[in-house]
């Protein structure tokens, strides 16, 4: 791989666990996450508005707008969700199956609705992210108990969190094409800010979404985790400009084994040193099951 391309990748991929961190920590994740949000497209918005004045102000497709807004709805939720599982659970847990849960779906929609089939890799690939995710969420545990007092919330908001990934993924795909990429990028910042802080005014205090005692928020590691985010989404944008997508999603997904072992390390997330062990090894299972469907594809 070309070194450019992997320090690209991996540059973000760390950003990415950094600006995760920095929410898990900021005290409440939900206005943390729309502060951040607001501090990167106090930057961004105006570049890509500068931008397209100084490109001669070409025509925006309709079209381009409205997926630009679809996807920063799509991100908006994306960061709620997220919100309430950090609020729940651990950076070792949820972060893991947000993001493996993705290339399941992408899986299953390609097989069942657009018919593609899966190769060797491919099935080798769902094994491990299936193997993974279980290990990490535990549902049997669910299972042994009628009551709903030991059923795991977080699990459950971080399962929806992998659902608006796989969802904006997927309107990113069309709506990068229309426009250039820094424009389309303003667009998701102007309208996924404008939505989340919408969500944050509406629900409030709503127990479904926070939890029942916030810590005190910190606004400064908010807004640095802001830019953080900002400097990783724009990474992988140039790396998708000289690496196709097998190149750099299998090594983008690294972040998960990174986050998992932030967490338990360093955030001492887990009681005991065997708990810690099984959080990395799933999530390094997750890891290896993405890299082996981006191959089969």
């Amino acid at each position: 791989m070309d070194p450019l391309v992997f320090g690209l990748i991996a540059g973000a991929a760390i950003l990415h666990v950094a600006w995760n961190v920095l929410l898990k920590t900021a005290g409440d994740p939900l206005r943390a996450a729309a502060i951040g949000l607001t501090s990167g497209a106090a930057i961004i918005v105006p570049g890509a508005a500068i931008g397209w004045f100084l490109t001669g102000r070409p025509p925006i497709p309709a079209e381009a707008i409205l997926l630009g807004t679809a996807s920063g709805a799509l991100e908006a939720a994306y960061f709620a969700f997220l919100a309430a599982a950090y609020r729940r659970g651990d950076l070792s847990v949820v972060y893991p199956i947000a993001r493996g849960t993705a290339p399941l779906l992408a899986v299953a929609v390609g097989i069942g609705i657009l018919g593609e089939q899966l190769g060797r890799a491919g099935f080798a690939g769902v094994a491990a992210l299936l193997v993974g995710l279980l290990a990490l969420q535990r549902p049997w545990r669910f299972l042994r108990s009628a009551g709903r007092a030991d059923r795991d919330p977080a699990a459950a908001f971080a399962l929806a969190t992998g659902v608006m990934i796989a969802a904006y993924s997927a309107v990113d795909r069309v709506g990068v094409r229309l426009v250039e990429p820094w424009f389309y990028a303003g667009l998701i910042w102007l309208s996924g800010t404008s939505f989340l802080w919408i969500w944050v005014w509406v629900t409030g205090g709503s127990e479904r979404f926070a939890a029942a005692a916030a810590a005190p928020l910190d606004r400064r590691r908010a807004a640095i985790g802001g830019w953080i985010t900002m400097g990783a989404y724009l990474l992988i944008l140039a790396a998708f400009t000289v690496a196709p997508l097998t190149a750099v999603a299998p090594l983008r997904e690294s972040a998960i084994v990174l986050a998992s072992g932030w967490g338990t390390l360093r955030l001492g997330e887990g009681a005991d040193r065997r708990e810690a062990i099984r959080r990395i090894g799933a999530s390094a299972l997750v890891v290896a099951g993405a890299i082996l469907l981006a191959l089969d594809g």
